[in-house]
């Protein structure tokens, strides 16, 4: 998910290469929807292992702290600091992950909570002055650490903004390079930039019902130099002085303040986001976005790949019945070559499959199993499943990406056909206060789908894996000493 060198950020901004690191999120307001809802999907990309989670409410007593920031590994060296936990924190859905230069695992990008807030995190990188101004060492909560906070904390959107400005202007923000947060509930949604530079810079933009938003990287534009008045916009105190202190903005210019220019990288939207957007838009007029379109969008071979942890979609509805039936749709590894799943909220189980693994997790190559993780390893990881899946569509994605994809929208479109009947079902256990077996109606399909997604996924891993060989055949390595790479290029299902 994010970048490793600010040198390599301008490379993603064109559409027919990817070589960079970076997630993605996309929003879609409930005025272009099909059925009112709204619709938050996208991706962390990150060079490590991802898991599934659910995980639960938890209580803590008064005085309770946790630990936030980073360490002197870190690109930008940091130090942790403790702050005060919250005494009561919200159940949510999350993929875990154990990797990102300094950052303390397990980490996380957000995901979706009771409360039917949805949170992704997303890069978005600041101007190079800023970056050279941060502290050594820097202190104050990650990104990941405020993804968690927001899930674990918020209500709604305007909510997790709230809490997080309030976290960074008390105790700072410990960076990367510079990030962003898209929040979403079920009227509205924000964004938020965290600037790199340790100024306590940040600003929020509200995104309205009829609005689409592709955060790659993360972007605001332009902001009124009274933006603190408006009910649309969030910031630090300083956001607007600091600029003009820098001469980096001359108020009496008449120029609009464009974040973007001024704070960031320069850009404005990439080509990506350009067509993306555009695409939600034109079906938002014409009749509106669906939950298939949507993650139509998040599997499009622009932004899904490699480099992608997992795929998810939140789908949050208006006045739900009960706060259970809240559902995060969820691909194991990236959504180009994998299904989408149901969880919802009301749901407590994961199958090992879908749990942590060796594969990919931070430190494991030096260490051997322990008896007690055994059996969780001995199990088919689905990551590693829908990754070698991944491999042979894309080395030939004229051949084979049609049907790839073709199957995995057949077995996702049975998932959302079910879905009303599930509800229903939990539904009127919950009514009967009977509220242990509404959740095992949910547990008892999610985990049926998930286990028939890996099914399908072995099936055409089989099938390609076969003709792969025939019809394109083998390609041993040019160079057998380098495995990977971190700047690119990376596998993708892009036409040749």
């Amino acid at each position: 998910m994010k970048l490793l060198r600010q040198t390599v950020l301008c490379l993603l901004l064109a559409v027919p290469a990817v070589n960079a690191l970076a997630s993605y999120g996309i929003y879609v307001g409930r005025n272009l929807t099909t059925d009112g809802s709204v619709l938050l999907g996208g991706t962390g990309d990150e060079v490590s292992s991802h898991w599934l989670e659910i995980v639960p409410r938890r209580s803590y007593p008064e005085g309770e702290t946790i630990r936030v920031g980073v360490d002197e590994k870190a690109t930008y060296p940091g130090q942790f600091i403790d702050i005060p936990q919250a005494r009561q924190t919200a159940k949510y859905i999350t993929m875990s992950y154990s990797d990102y230069e300094g950052f303390p695992p397990p980490l996380t990008n957000g995901g979706l909570n009771e409360h039917g807030l949805a949170v992704r995190d997303i890069w978005s990188p600041s101007r190079p002055e800023l970056a050279a101004m941060t502290p050594n060492p820097q202190t104050g909560p990650n990104y990941s650490d405020l993804s968690r906070i927001a899930v674990e904390r918020a209500r709604t959107a305007r909510e997790a903004v709230e809490i997080i400005g309030g976290l960074m202007d008390e105790f700072g923000y410990s960076t990367y390079g510079g990030n962003s947060h898209l929040f979403a509930d079920a009227e509205e949604a924000w964004v938020v930039i965290n600037f790199t530079g340790g100024q306590g810079l940040w600003i929020a933009e509200r995104l309205g019902p009829d609005e689409v938003r592709m955060s790659y990287p993360g972007y605001v534009l332009e902001i009124p130099l009274d933006f603190q008045d408006s009910p649309d916009y969030m910031g630090s105190d300083n956001f607007i002085d600091f600029a003009v202190e820098q001469g980096w903005y001359d108020p009496d210019s008449g120029a609009p303040f464009n974040v973007n220019a001024i704070y960031g990288n320069g850009e404005g939207r990439s080509d990506t986001v350009k067509i993306i957007e555009k695409r939600l838009m034109d079906q938002g007029a014409a009749g509106g976005v669906s939950l298939r379109d949507m993650m139509a969008a998040v599997r499009d071979p622009l932004v899904s790949l490699d480099t992608n942890g997992y795929g998810q979609v939140a789908h949050i509805r208006q006045q739900l019945p009960h706060e259970s039936l809240q559902v995060l749709w969820v691909a194991p590894t990236g959504s180009i070559t994998a299904p989408f799943v149901p969880y919802w909220i009301g749901g407590s189980e994961v199958l090992p499959e879908y749990g942590k693994h060796r594969y990919l997790t931070k430190g494991e190559a030096t260490r051997f199993v322990t008896p007690d993780f055994a059996i969780q390893e001995a199990s088919l990881f689905a990551g590693r499943v829908f990754k070698r899946l991944m491999y042979y569509t894309c080395d030939a994605p004229e051949r084979f990406l049609a049907e790839v994809t073709e199957a995995l929208a057949a077995f996702e479109n049975a998932s959302i056909l079910d879905q009303p009947g599930v509800e229903a079902r939990a539904l009127a256990l919950y009514q009967a206060g009977e509220p242990g077996m509404a959740g095992e109606v949910f547990d008892a399909y999610s985990t049926e789908r998930a286990d028939e997604a890996l099914e399908l996924g072995q099936a055409l891993l089989a099938s390609i894996e076969a003709r792969h060989r025939l019809l394109v055949g083998y390609r041993a390595p040019l160079d057998s000493r380098t495995i990977s790479t971190r700047n690119g290029p990376y596998v993708n299902c892009q036409p040749r």
